[in-house]
């Protein structure tokens, strides 16, 4: 955040992931605006997009935006009736302000470095489950 306060509109980066579940949403009937939840199955990064999604756009599918870290205000924390995102990617500080949005159905399309974190964070979530019903058998 420290970065992006310093110089907000020089801070345009690309973020990859899966679109989470349930999370595309329009905030109000009128708004152009589209708000749907990047994840690497740990993080949660509420993205918000004004414009037409790409054809491939799908729930639980890859994507990668591009665009600026914006500062979420007290009524962005607010969920848009009907809206099932994650709290975890209301909770912060700040949201993606998106200018495009890439997606493909094929997860070769996914960055290199995205594609192992999802994959790091599902063996670890696997292990952490595995402890768990371990846990409850003892």
């Amino acid at each position: 955040m420290q970065k992006f306060a310093a110089n907000p509109s020089k801070n345009r980066f690309r973020l990859g992931g899966l679109v989470l579940e349930g999370s595309v949403v329009q905030p109000t009937p009128t708004s152009p605006e589209i708000e749907f939840v990047i994840t690497d199955l740990v993080t949660d990064i509420l993205v918000r997009f004004e414009g037409s999604l790409p054809d491939l756009f799908r729930e639980g599918h890859s994507a990668v935006v591009e665009g600026f870290l914006r500062p979420l205000n007290e009524s962005g924390r607010s969920a848009p009736l009907g809206s099932v995102v994650s709290e975890k990617a209301r909770s912060g500080e700040c949201f993606f302000k998106a200018t495009e949005v890439l997606a493909k159905h094929d997860e070769k399309y996914m960055p290199k470095e995205v594609a192992e974190a999802i994959e790091r964070n599902k063996k670890k979530i696997k292990a952490e489950s595995k402890a768990k019903a371990a846990e409850k058998t003892s």
